[in-house]
């Protein structure tokens, strides 16, 4: 026990321990083993580090954009060359294979870069006014802002908030989740050897209701950044609204997979197959509700099944290992309720359903990567976020029913289109009441492309022009350029007013 790691908060471009002194935790999914400590902070490190990102505001938001560029393209430039690090870690904390966390980490450096040149471009506007004054709008950074973010995605979900942030001349308070807070806490190193000034970046690790809390009601706060659950966003954004400040959150999803019979159907199983199961169903658009045509509902079934129960489970540090553990003992119990649920409901588990068998997942959070039918869409399976490797496969009749069934839940975050008729995909998008649609793919994500739910899935952007400026406020500078004098007391006749 003694060689487990303690890896302090970063505030101020220092390591700082807890004022009290107080660790948690932190556990390899894998084998249930602790890999590291990390501080349980408190209100008084909370305030710390919004003192510290307060004075590094002061330095960081007065850089013009090309100054900040400058310094984001190096982070870009520092974390590509760390990635190896980084993939270790991420693979420790949360279980997921080497294989997957390869390829999503790899691309992280594109958002310090796609923002680096935002920052850098990004022009200001003249608006006409009228003959005699000149009126424009500038948009200047909000102040120190608070990132709240989970654990299915610590490095990568930090980073959609990190780099617009920055950009836009932001000082930030992170607090990630208590289960995968190591490489957030890792970030802070990349930013202080690219060049960031102390402050302008800092880590807190603690529990959402002590730290969390303390972070979204300091009053010195100008925006909060969450990704999460729906009922944390919902609490969330009452208190961003009574601060008066501004909220984005990305919450729960419930996605839809919806399959047309004249799909490339091995392209369409393995399609849902990736929907459903990277990150083993711990993802936010995950494809948890496969909805297929009923004239292909049966032969789909049957390979899917086929396919899903030849997963690759084990080690998330063997690359040959296709799916992971879930990242705790408490995610896989939730997932093994929604089980229960269904069958306790009238659906049929048509493959996975437990945990599997065997010494090399006895000490870890597995679970089978599990298929369910005969599901109606009233059922808690169908309706609720599970977060885990459990989807459903619901039949539709036509494109009428299958808007109707992706559309009947109260999330709307991301859905899937699949058919070779180019005028239905657009069709089917244009009447699905989410913020992002994919047309014969799923998952996919760029730095420059707004992502965003509607209903119950959250408010506001990641990524984008769009997340830039939610990162800013305006400020609109009217100038007289006339050398006429004016007195409007002086004089009974009227003038011009406004």
């Amino acid at each position: 026990m003694k060689d487990i790691p303690t890896q302090n908060m970063f505030i101020g471009n220092e390591w700082v321990p807890a004022a009290s002194g107080k660790t948690l935790d932190v556990e390899n999914p894998a084998n249930g083993g602790i890999i590291a400590r990390v501080p349980e902070a408190g209100v008084e490190d909370v305030e710390k580090a919004v003192a510290a990102a307060e004075e590094g505001f002061r330095e960081w938001g007065g850089l013009s954009g090309v100054e900040r560029a400058v310094i984001l393209s190096r982070a870009a430039a520092v974390l590509g060359e760390r990635l190896n690090d980084f993939v270790e870690t991420e693979v420790k904390q949360c279980g997921r294979p080497i294989r997957e966390m390869s390829a999503q980490l790899g691309r992280q450096p594109e958002w310090f870069e796609y923002f680096a040149a935002l920052a850098r471009t990004y022009e200001n506007t003249q608006h006409p006014f009228g003959t005699g004054h000149v009126n424009y709008t500038r948009r200047v950074p909000l102040g120190v802002v608070a990132q709240l973010t989970p654990w299915n995605h610590p490095l990568h979900i930090l980073m959609k908030k990190v780099a617009p942030a920055l950009a836009a001349g932001n000082a930030i308070v992170a607090k990630p989740s208590e289960l995968a807070p190591l490489t957030p806490l890792m970030l802070g190193e990349v930013l202080k050897d690219a060049g960031l000034p102390a402050g302008a970046f800092n880590v807190i690790t603690g529990f959402g209701g002590t730290a969390g809390k303390a972070l979204v009601t300091h009053p010195r706060i100008r925006k909060i950044d969450l990704t999460g659950g729906t009922e944390t966003g919902r609490r969330i954004a009452a208190i961003a609204a009574d601060s008066m400040i501004p909220c984005t959150a990305e919450l729960g999803g419930k996605a839809a997979v919806i399959i047309f019979d004249d799909v490339d159907f091995e392209r369409a199983v393995s399609g849902a197959m990736f929907a459903a199961f990277i990150a083993a169903g711990q993802t936010c658009v995950q494809g948890s509700r496969i909805l297929v045509q009923r004239s292909i509902h049966d032969r789909f079934v049957e390979r899917y099944t086929e396919r899903v129960g030849a997963i690759r489970l084990g080690d998330p540090e063997d690359p040959k290992t296709q799916m992971g553990p879930v990242v705790s003992k408490a995610q896989r119990d939730n997932a093994l309720n929604y089980i229960a649920s269904a069958i306790e409901e009238g659906a049929t588990i048509a493959t996975g359903g437990k945990p599997p068998e065997g010494k090399a997942f006895e000490n870890g959070y597995y679970l089978e990567p599990t298929v369910i039918t005969e599901v109606t869409s009233g059922m808690r399976v169908f309706q609720e976020e599970i977060f885990g490797p459990v989807t459903v496969v619901v039949p539709f009749e036509d494109e009428a029913d299958a808007i109707r069934l992706a559309n009947a839940t109260e999330f709307g975050l991301g859905s899937s289109v699949w058919s070779r008729e180019s005028s239905r995909g657009h069709r089917v998008a244009h009447a699905l009441d989410c913020g992002v649609v994919w047309i014969n793919d799923h998952h996919r994500i760029d730095p420059a492309s707004p992502w965003g739910g509607h209903k119950s899935s959250g408010m506001g952007h990641d990524n984008g022009i769009l997340s830039y400026e939610s990162y800013t406020k305006y400020q609109s500078v009217i100038v007289n350029l006339s050398d006429d004098f004016f007195d409007w007391y002086g004089s009974d006749e009227a003038g011009r007013l406004n």
